[in-house]
């Protein structure tokens, strides 16, 4: 015992990495929890974080935290405004530094107790060319993850983002039932969910917990003035309709609407926002997302927010209805 002391003595002494501070995320019933302990996810788009210096980062991950955030949702498959952050190529094979920098950010998040989701996409174009048309491929790209990120607890894995549009971006339920057992056989106790464009019908819910079986459901809200209203009514109905699948999972509201998404249709005010996170914890939703993303309305896409933050980080570019937001959300939970 004495030879290993010193051995891990001097192991520290030579810059060894320290043990993961293992933050570990987990479901019971219609809850995550945190440690063991039940806690409401509230975060932040953070799409295109793999682009951002670290100093970027660990500026705003303060901001995130001193806000009240505890998650941040961060896509593998980035590319916008001519940079491809990816941390996977379109075959799914690991690709560096980019995934170097996932690991390293979930690492420091683990570090500071934050969670992470990580996000696959096929994409159809908009945000760099189509990708993992295959479903080799696709598997390709979770095991890569997977494989990577795999002592590290803190974070989830979204299997295919908005996987029902139909589109290069589709992602079968017999496609996803097989990645969802890939995942399975590398880490069993990986969370994963797969998300879903638009409100959940019935048949939805029980493809999603019994032929695929995610550990909760990821739907995004229509994005119209009412969507906020609504929100509450929407989640009783989706906890409402597991009870007939023998499954009762979290309902996480991953990606709801944002602004500069249709300004010229609507443009959701700080009060939208707000009364949707309050709708969504009401009705007894398990996590909500502060939505945010490029401007379609002017040439260049500014604020690009966290589309891009290669020059600046997303905290600088948040608008005056947004900073009225993450100014309020620490309050709303204290309330919980």
């Amino acid at each position: 015992m004495h030879c290993v002391a010193l051995l891990l003595l001097a192991l520290v002494g030579m810059g060894a990495e320290p043990p993961p501070a293992r933050t570990v995320l987990g479901v019971e019933a219609q809850r995550f929890t945190v440690n063991g302990q039940p806690r409401f996810l509230c975060g932040v788009s953070y799409y295109g974080a793999l682009g951002a210096e670290e100093a970027t980062l660990r500026r705003d991950l303060d901001a995130i935290q001193n806000a009240g955030f505890n998650w941040i949702r961060v896509w593998a498959t980035w590319a916008a405004f001519g940079a491809d952050v990816s941390a996977v190529d379109g075959e799914g094979r690991s690709r560096d530094p980019f995934l170097d920098r996932l690991q390293r950010l979930v690492a420091e998040c683990d570090r500071r107790g934050v969670l992470v989701d990580v996000t696959l996409s096929r994409g159809n174009g908009v945000t760099g060319t189509p990708r993992l048309q295959t479903r080799a491929a696709h598997t390709r790209a979770v095991e890569t993850l997977v494989t990577r990120l795999k002592d590290y607890r803190n974070w989830y894995l979204d299997l295919s983002n908005e996987r029902n549009i139909a589109d290069r971006r589709h992602t079968s339920f017999a496609d996803l039932q097989h990645l969802r057992a890939a995942v399975r056989q590398l880490d069993a106790q990986r969370l994963v969910t797969a998300s879903h464009a638009g409100d959940l019908t019935r048949e939805d819910v029980r493809e999603y917990l019994v032929t695929v079986g995610v550990d909760f459901l990821t739907p995004h809200r229509p994005r119209h003035r009412n969507s906020p209203q609504q929100t509450a009514a929407q989640t009783r109905e989706y906890l409402t309709w597991m009870e007939s699948t023998g499954r009762r999972v979290p309902v996480h509201y991953q990606e709801p609407f944002r602004r500069g998404f249709a300004a010229g249709r609507w443009e959701p005010q700080a009060e939208d926002f707000i009364v949707d996170l309050q709708q969504a914890l009401s009705a007894g939703a398990a996590g909500w997302c502060f939505h945010n993303g490029d401007h379609r309305d002017t040439t260049d896409g500014q604020p690009r927010r966290s589309f891009d933050m290669r020059t600046k980080p997303l905290w600088d570019q948040l608008d005056a209805e947004e900073t009225k937001v993450v100014a309020q959300v620490r309050q709303i939970l204290n309330r919980q």
